[in-house]
């Protein structure tokens, strides 16, 4: 279903630190379709192969999420995202859903979900490539 994880710092093993380790583990038991492999009190581990991701999610009370960063799952179909869509929406997530926009020079569409701690995932779609960055003409940036 979720072809591949594509952190926009392109790496495929992540670790993060979470104020609330349930939320999280909810969070991203539902972005990626699985369950963690590990779960302890102040720790949980997700190894998945489609996407192909390692996540270390760590209990810190005071833990926050830098501002601005954002990270994707990049999927074979738009009913893939529609999936992902459904997946959220139904979990309860708040969701951001943008189809066959221009974002970052491809024709995307995309659904935008927040984990507990604020960082931004994006689940998308690329329809074609485009010569232009964005659609907005008015100079606001996609993706910001």
């Amino acid at each position: 279903m979720l072809s591949s994880l594509k952190r926009h710092s392109y790496e495929n093993a992540s670790q993060y630190c979470t104020r609330d380790l349930d939320a999280s583990v909810a969070f991203y038991s539902t972005l990626l379709g699985a369950q963690p492999a590990k779960k302890l009190d102040d720790y949980a581990l997700f190894i998945t192969e489609q996407p192909g991701l390692e996540l270390a999610l760590d209990f810190d009370k005071d833990a926050n999420a830098p501002f601005g960063q954002h990270f994707g799952i990049v999927v074979d179909s738009p009913e893939a995202v529609e999936a992902q869509i459904e997946r959220l929406n139904v979990a309860g997530y708040a969701t951001d859903v943008e189809r066959e926009e221009t974002c970052c020079y491809a024709n995307q569409t995309k659904v935008w979900a927040s984990d507990p701690e604020g960082r931004r995932w994006e689940t998308y779609f690329v329809h074609e490539d485009t010569e232009e960055r964005d659609q907005d003409d008015a100079g606001a940036t996609c993706c910001a």
